[in-house]
């Protein structure tokens, strides 16, 4: 077993000149295990471990390390904010950035139907909901969008809807 608090002594020291090179035998010794931080030159590389415990305990977890370079003066804001307690580490950081980006993207998907099944949709869609933009009809209904503009273009010269201004 590897003494981690010597791991992390040797690569988490800020004393320590970070253009030293880290020994390849401790880096493989520690390989298997959790490193936190590890500083190669000018470069800071962040280890994280995404975690998916689907129907498995925590020991079984699938786990894949993902890694990524940073700034200094990136590196120097997120350790003001871990000084000012509102993170553990970085690597606590980097976790909750990535969760929070996946929570803001929405996949929007797409079915593949026949435009007459589409143009039904979408005029049921604008009888139940009144008013609504072609954007919001083409995400409710998982269609695409150029479609649904079309078909809404279609339903006001055949004066099937009409624009609310």
């Amino acid at each position: 077993m590897v003494n981690m608090s010597l791991v992390k002594k040797r690569y988490d020291n800020p004393e320590r000149n970070i253009t030293e090179r880290p020994r390849t035998e401790d880096v493989k010794r520690v390989a298997p295990y959790y490193i936190s931080t590890v500083y190669i030159y000018q470069t800071i590389y962040i280890t994280m471990m995404a975690t998916s415990v689907k129907n498995k305990s925590v020991v079984e977890a699938d786990t894949k390390a993902v890694g990524t370079k940073l700034t200094l003066r990136e590196i120097r804001e997120i350790q003001g904010l871990i000084e000012a307690n509102m993170y553990i580490s970085i690597s606590d950081f980097a976790r909750e950035a990535v969760r929070d980006k996946l929570r803001a993207i929405k996949v929007v998907k797409m079915r593949d139907v026949g435009y007459e099944e589409a143009k039904n949709e979408v005029l049921g869609y604008y009888r139940s909901y009144k008013e609504a933009y072609p954007h919001e009809v083409a995400e409710d209904l998982e269609l695409d969008y150029d479609l649904v503009w079309k078909i809404t273009e279609e339903l006001k010269e055949e004066k099937r809807i009409e624009v609310v201004e």
